[in-house]
């Protein structure tokens, strides 16, 4: 039997959740009141660059499984799924969850018959009981939070580690084992409270490691260390694992920075601070001004490539990202900025606009004093840096991508290592 889903947003959640669902064999209608998303959308235009969505999209509207609107019809679906935007209030620190309340209460105005509501976005800890309020007795209410990580959502959405559902019923329970069945995965059942408190604290404990291992790369220039071989030597223990033991510019993206602002403030409404997530938060924010002042210190004025806008390769995700403060820490100590993203810039144009944008790494580079590489796209990679016509020959490589002969001959910083 077909399950119908919609899926209230069409961002990166949404359309990624609402795509793989379709694929899985569920029929999928996607809803976004963005009147122009959902017209590109029906053309076939993907408003976000993640690999492998583009074909994803065109292979289930084809099969007829996937499709768009601007607003839900009356008993259309057996699940809604909610994934709008829950940004942080800038104020408190706390989640703003005043576009999932209006959906809700748009979706409820539309429900025929007892439905599923299942909340995808990152809400903090309460939030589907708040939601019975809206719909009472004419829906069931579930937490199923998203892990996918930009650039390899698709892979993460179709092979995830698990899938993690807060029910209160068999009813929901039931459904929802029904749609995730062919994904083959293990699914946690578990309370929507600590469904909801799931997701932030996963999205903690990884920034703990990013930010532990961003500290100990400090620790590793000043007594001669090397925090590549540190990071490998640690990551072999099965207790603590090698991924996110990358040392880099600071955390970014639209999950990390706000769910960790956002756990903090819960604890301390609820009256149990998190002493560790108030400290990494703080050490994150001082991370960037401090790789802003290792070239500021160096190269005094004059012109700085900059390779990499994004807070991460394979993705257009400009949110949060290190480069948007190391740059604008840049700017403010008078350097002239040329910048080159491969997928960033439409974006970056509008939240960096007084600085100038190249059309390659090579023109960016062009009687520049030194090279900054602060995202790690396997484009930078390829450059022959021999050739850039740089008026110094200094590379800062803050995502530590680059390997020997590629900057021999340079003057070579990076994260965590000698300078050469």
């Amino acid at each position: 039997m077909t399950i119908k889903i919609a899926v209230i947003g069409t961002g990166y959640v949404g359309l990624v959740s609402g795509a793989c669902m379709a694929d899985i064999g569920h029929e999928v209608l996607c809803i976004d009141r963005d009147l122009h998303k959902i017209a590109d959308l029906q053309k076939g235009i993907i408003p976000i660059y993640e690999p492998g969505l583009k074909e994803i999209v065109e292979r289930n509207v084809a099969a007829g499984r996937l499709s768009f609107a601007s607003q839900m019809q009356e008993a259309e679906a057996d699940a809604v799924f909610l994934a709008v935007g829950t940004p942080t209030d800038p104020k408190t620190d706390n989640a703003d969850l005043s576009i999932l309340f209006e959906a809700a209460n748009e979706v409820a105005q539309k429900l025929g018959k007892k439905t599923l509501i299942v909340v995808k976005s990152t809400v903090p800890v309460g939030t589907c009981e708040k939601l019975k309020g809206i719909f009472g007795e004419n829906a069931d209410i579930a937490s199923n939070p998203e892990f996918l990580r930009e650039g390899s959502a698709i892979k993460d959405f179709m092979q995830p580690d698990r899938v993690v559902c807060g029910v209160e019923n068999s009813q929901a329970q039931d459904l929802l084992q029904r749609i995730y069945a062919p994904l083959g995965a293990k699914i946690v059942f578990t309370s929507p409270e600590t469904s909801e408190l799931i997701k932030y604290a996963a999205n903690a404990m990884l920034a703990i490691k990013v930010v532990f291992i961003n500290e100990l790369a400090d620790l590793c220039e000043e007594v001669g260390a090397d925090i590549d071989d540190l990071s490998v030597g640690i990551g072999l223990d099965s207790r603590i694992g090698e991924k996110f033991l990358k040392a880099g510019p600071g955390i970014g993206g639209s999950c990390f920075p706000k769910d960790t602002r956002a756990l903090a403030a819960q604890a301390q409404n609820a009256g149990v601070p998190t002493k560790i997530i108030e400290a990494l938060i703080d050490a994150n924010e001082s991370r960037k001004a401090k790789m802003a002042k290792k070239i500021i210190n160096k190269i005094g004025k004059g012109k700085v490539a900059v390779f990499g806008l994004t807070f991460k390769a394979n993705t257009d995700d400009m949110r949060e990202s290190p480069a948007l403060a190391i740059v604008h820490e840049l700017e403010r100590a008078g350097l002239h900025i040329c910048a080159y993203d491969p997928q960033g810039m439409k974006e970056a144009k509008k939240l960096l606009p007084n600085i100038e944008y190249a059309e390659s790494a090579e023109a960016a580079a062009e009687n520049a004093e030194a090279v900054a590489i602060l995202t790690e796209w396997e484009e930078f990679k390829q450059v022959d840096y021999g050739k850039l016509k740089l008026n110094k020959k200094i590379i800062f490589d803050f995502r530590n991508i680059l390997t020997p002969p590629q900057y021999v001959g340079f003057e070579y910083i990076s994260i965590g290592r000698k300078p050469i």
